[in-house]
């Protein structure tokens, strides 16, 4: 895909199209719908994401003249063009909060790499039960935030298999995401398993929405730690950023592509044969 082919014809009735979802998404600002045990946070993002499913022509046929195939792939390729910024501010926000970091201790240092386990859990479930192909290694291999896409785009490409999954747990997290952590930490603080320190820190999962909506239902739940509550979830989430690229980078996603590879070794094969 050239440059060029950002100011192609075909390419105007997708510029228009996002600019008025993006104006309209804004306009319409950040809602706070409160369910009883804690707050849902739907942010502009999200109704430009809904709002961009409901104009896709593969859905809405009524959309097909105006936002033509071809300018569709220039846009998935601007996406990873688009991610560098959200890279560079994280980047940006290691340096001044290191002493946040170590502050913090080593349950909080050493929890970045409990997110590994999830892989175990996952990748099963992508490979055996949902027949998923090389998307499992970009599905499961983290939660798949800005940071994470970021990964992928630069080793495989956005629109590769392995970037397919990432932006599907992408979308699902920013669908779905928000609305599950405002009611899964209640639900386990009343099982009484973990110490509400722990769901805290689990809270801190690098994503914005998903930390309010986390704290806001423990502390809702737990108002007496409030204060302790959102102090292990902010450094939880500012530890996220500093170490969760690096572990994704380095641990997670070669041991995501290694487990692949023993389970569908033809299809490892095959890929490196295409990359090759």
């Amino acid at each position: 895909m050239k440059i060029n082919d950002l100011f192609a014809p075909r390419a105007a009735g997708l510029h228009f199209a996002i600019l008025v979802i993006a104006v309209l998404c804004e306009m319409a600002g950040i809602v706070q719908i409160p369910i009883g045990i804690g707050t849902i946070i739907l942010l502009p993002f999200l109704y430009a994401f809904l709002a961009a499913i409901l104009l896709n022509p593969h859905i809405n046929k009524a959309t097909r003249k105006l936002l033509d195939p071809r300018g569709q792939k220039m846009a998935a390729t601007m996406i990873g063009i688009a991610i560098m910024p959200f890279v560079t501010k994280f980047a940006t926000t290691i340096g001044p909060k290191i002493s946040d970091v170590l502050a913090a201790g080593p349950a909080l240092l050493l929890q970045e790499l409990g997110n590994i386990g999830t892989i175990f859990i996952a990748l099963p479930v992508a490979i055996y039960i949902l027949r998923m192909g090389r998307e499992a290694v970009g599905a499961t291999y983290s939660i798949d935030r800005e940071p994470n896409l970021a990964i992928i785009q630069d080793k495989f490409g956005l629109n590769s298999p392995e970037g397919a999954g990432a932006m599907g747990v992408y979308a699902i997290g920013t669908l779905l995401g928000t609305f599950i952590f405002a009611i899964i930490p209640v639900f386990v603080l009343h099982l009484g398993l973990f110490d509400v320190r722990a769901l805290a820190m689990a809270c801190g999962v690098g994503s914005g929405s998903m930390l309010a909506a986390c704290t806001g239902a423990l502390a809702s739940a737990m108002p007496e730690q409030r204060d302790l509550i959102v102090a292990l979830a902010a450094a939880s989430n500012v530890l996220t950023y500093a170490t969760g690229l690096y572990v994704g980078l380095f641990i997670a996603l070669p041991l995501t592509e290694k487990l692949f590879a023993l389970a569908r070794p033809n299809l490892a094969r095959k890929n490196r044969g295409i990359a090759q």
